[in-house]
């Protein structure tokens, strides 16, 4: 195990750099942050010391390098807009990410089982019918769509709920319930279509035979042998809710990681982006390795082996196995 989680890790090495070089790159497209931290009024002599002071005045490649062996010694620059640290910036908005990415999917999860549940029971019947046509329906709808919805409809016309704030159970529930419809709708199909394979397999009917009733069925055989691709498809569907809040974070003034983000593309402050960037990459990176080390703990037939078998099944054997169960459902 741990030699996969060693190889996993130096895996995802490039696919950082990238990441960060990317965006690197991207920023600098968005203009001359002069003009916006500068007077109208400024002069050419004010602009040259302003790209001396930022190191702007270098070129690109030499930021680049300079700014990689500063992420090497943890130092991602400082804001041009406040002149704090963008590391202490982006990490003191990323918890705000994590706890509504968390309590969405935990939320999600619990509705998820107990739908995809009960739509096993009778395949193709009538709950069946109404689970796959509300799951469809909500795995389709686009988050930011459903947030100007939500808005429009409990806060302004109804004036049931607030459009943005901080403290209160109330303000969680429009992101909440905006996040949790895709990961509610495509769980629910996952649940489902694990839940009828393993209730038609023989231990089960033996189970009813023996006078086992269903709710002990479903809860304690059922759920255990259909929780792996459930899980799989859960962690990324988390992955995707912490890349899919920002926008969501953005539209109801949730003070997340979004916030920060999409003020520094606006105002060109490239450090506080990259820094965003960057540990949101890490955080993904991060929750991808548990979500593997999960899938082989839950399922012994994927699980790294020593000798010659692990040799054949090379490094990528979990996450080609996630990807085979994320096509098959």
């Amino acid at each position: 195990m741990w030699t996969y989680l060693r190889k996993r890790i130096l895996q995802s090495a490039l696919p950082l750099i990238a990441v960060v070089l990317g965006v690197f790159v991207l920023a600098r497209l968005t203009g001359d942050p002069s003009q916006l931290y500068l007077p109208l009024n400024a002069t050419d002599q004010m602009r040259e010391d302003f790209a001396i002071r930022n190191g702007f005045d270098q070129p690109l490649w030499k930021q680049m390098g300079d700014y990689f062996l500063g992420v090497l010694q943890l130092d991602f620059g400082q804001s041009l807009r406040t002149g704090e640290p963008a590391a202490e910036m982006a990490l003191r908005a990323f918890p705000a990410t994590l706890q509504l990415a968390a309590v969405t999917m935990v939320l999600a999860i619990v509705i998820a089982v107990v739908l995809g549940s009960w739509a096993s029971l009778k395949p193709n019947g009538i709950a069946d019918r109404i689970v796959s046509f509300f799951s469809m329906t909500a795995a389709s709808v686009p988050d930011f769509w459903v947030a100007i919805l939500g808005i429009w409809i409990f806060a302004i016309t109804l004036g049931w709920l607030p459009t943005s704030g901080t403290s209160g159970a109330l303000v969680w529930i429009l992101p909440v319930a905006t996040l949790m419809l895709r990961p509610v709708g495509v769980l629910a199909q996952v649940v489902r279509g694990s839940m009828v394979t393993v209730l038609g397999q023989p231990y089960i009917q033996v189970a009813r035979s023996r006078g086992a009733g269903q709710m002990h069925i479903v809860s304690k055989h059922a759920l255990r042998n259909a929780a792996a691709p459930a899980l799989t498809v859960a962690g990324d569907l988390t992955v995707g809710l912490i890349n899919g809040a920002v926008v969501v974070e953005s539209i109801f003034g949730w003070p997340g990681i979004g916030k920060p983000m999409i003020d520094s593309i606006l105002q060109r402050d490239f450090a506080v982006l990259q820094a965003a960037v960057l540990i949101t990459a890490l955080a993904i990176f991060a929750l991808n390795i548990i979500i593997d080390l999960g899938y082989a703990l839950l399922d012994p037939r994927v699980r790294p082996t020593s000798g010659s078998r692990a040799r054949r099944r090379g490094p990528g054997a979990l996450s080609d196995t996630k990807a085979e169960v994320l096509t098959n459902v």
